[in-house]
């Protein structure tokens, strides 16, 4: 199981957002691409990187940031927000990251999933599935769909595919700990490479992750606000999971 520390990018600063809302932000750094370097000194392999700007409203204006991140290390690094066609993902694929996540355009345009297996290839396309009392939000969690997140899960693994993120909105940047039945049941009823996202508070609840008893083990774990906050070690969540 691979621990993934978390980079919000908001107008080009490292944030936390309390479950999702944008009003309800937290400033962790100014300067992101100092972050990866730590990260990576603590012995990260793989950074989960978000638009959230791109998210909301498919905005640009982290470019730059997100261009410096890339460069500041060879960290592998797999980014989501706003990827809704072709050009992004192909941007985004010729900047040099290495998996790209898709979320809003997998709702709303299955063909869009096709298109961008074909582009970049099942190993590197992961699928963000956000969900709020199991119903799947889109835009940035700031719009909600009729897709029960079971729904999505069902087309996703017709499309063929392997990897998704699932990211329970309720617990997100909340520190209130992780919801262990949705990912049980994911892990038992899938064949997904599941990553989990939203509430990890510490070590007892990376530990209550990752022996998570189901058919399938779960790939990996996305932590942010702990980290930031000196809750949680990363190089101890990272030597402990090996």
């Amino acid at each position: 199981m691979i621990i993934i520390p978390a980079i919000d990018i908001l107008e080009n600063e490292a944030v936390r957002l309390y479950k999702g809302d944008y009003s309800q932000k937290t400033v962790y750094s100014k300067e992101p691409w100092e972050l990866v370097k730590a990260f990576e000194n603590n012995g990260a392999e793989l950074i989960h990187l978000v638009d959230l700007n791109g998210a909301r409203n498919a905005s640009d204006i982290n470019r730059e940031c997100i261009i410096k991140i890339r460069k500041s290390s060879a960290l592998k690094i797999q980014i989501g927000g706003g990827i809704r066609d072709l050009d992004k993902l192909k941007y985004y694929r010729d900047m040099g990251m290495d998996k790209f996540i898709i979320g809003t355009a997998a709702v709303q345009n299955p063909n869009f999933v096709n298109e961008a297996l074909n582009l970049v290839g099942i190993d590197n396309l992961i699928i963000s599935v956000d969900a709020f009392a199991g119903i799947v939000k889109i835009s940035g969690w700031e719009e909600t769909t009729h897709l029960t997140y079971d729904d999505f899960l069902n087309r996703l693994s017709g499309q063929g595919i392997t990897q998704i993120v699932f990211t329970d909105i309720s617990q997100d940047g909340t520190l209130s700990g992780p919801n262990l039945i949705s990912y049980k049941h994911i892990l038992d009823t899938y064949n997904f490479d599941l990553i989990a996202s939203g509430g990890i508070a510490s070590m007892k609840d990376i530990l209550e992750l990752s022996s998570i008893k189901a058919k399938k083990k779960l790939f990996g774990i996305i932590t942010g606000k702990a980290i930031y906050e000196g809750r949680l070690s990363l190089k101890e969540a990272i030597d402990t999971t090996k």
